[in-house]
């Protein structure tokens, strides 16, 4: 196998939440998706493909919270415990923290910040009949302040154009929960891979205006349906 899931609330004879194991796997370039997720699993998996011998990382994440104020509006990406060692800014740190949920031993994990740069968050969303990737350029920045009561790996970043814009076309668009962050593979070679297969591809950039990105939305949905 390649790429693979996991879900907290049925672990079998495990004996903790497989955080350090799912890090290392990706690590080594396997598609990972939190809580049963194989859309971003098979993503993830596709864009470390992409990515073999290629600077900087690339990992499952998701939208841990948002900092709306004071300063200007950032992202805070995470998990509960399984982002991947390869955006990390410096020597990860091996730690155990208790878990409230899954009900079992404290998980082992790697707890680092990722490495400042430019990046991208990609979501593939099932539309029924076919699948769309959003796109969302970002840059990573380090964290206001150091975040000791979050004990797991995160990145923090500024979503282009802003977090408003960037949220209002994400849901508009049908963007995961869940994500594959990359600070390796850029836009164009995204693209690239959206025409080969045959999907629909809906960037989130500088120049996103909102009101443009839902008319994009509806002449490709026009498309998709006469194309059949």
């Amino acid at each position: 196998f390649s790429a693979f899931t996991s879900n907290f609330e049925d672990l079998g004879a495990l004996r903790q939440l497989p955080g350090l194991a799912v890090q290392r796997l990706m690590a080594d370039g396997y598609g990972f998706g939190g809580e049963g997720d194989w859309k971003t699993s098979a993503m993830l998996r596709i864009i470390k493909s992409m990515s073999v011998g290629l600077e900087g990382g690339t990992s499952f994440m998701e939208d841990y919270t948002y900092h709306f104020g004071p300063g200007e509006p950032k992202v805070l990406g995470a998990h509960m415990l399984e982002v991947c060692p390869s955006i990390a800014s410096a020597k990860p740190k091996c730690e155990i923290h208790p878990l409230g949920i899954g009900d079992r031993e404290d998980p082992v994990r790697l707890v680092f910040d990722a490495t400042p740069g430019k990046g991208r968050v990609i979501s593939m969303s099932d539309l029924g009949d076919r699948f769309r990737i959003v796109v969302n350029e970002i840059e990573v920045v380090k964290p206001d302040a150091p975040l000791p009561n979050l004990p797991v790996a995160r990145a923090v970043w500024k979503p282009a154009p802003s977090l408003s814009t960037s949220a209002e076309c994400w849901i508009y668009a049908g963007g995961s929960h869940h994500t594959v962050m990359t600070t390796a593979v850029d836009a164009e070679v995204l693209q690239d891979f959206a025409e080969i297969a045959q999907v629909e591809l809906l960037s989130i950039n500088a120049k996103t205006d909102a009101t443009e990105f839902r008319k994009e939305i509806r002449w490709n949905s026009l498309h998709y349906k006469l194309s059949k």
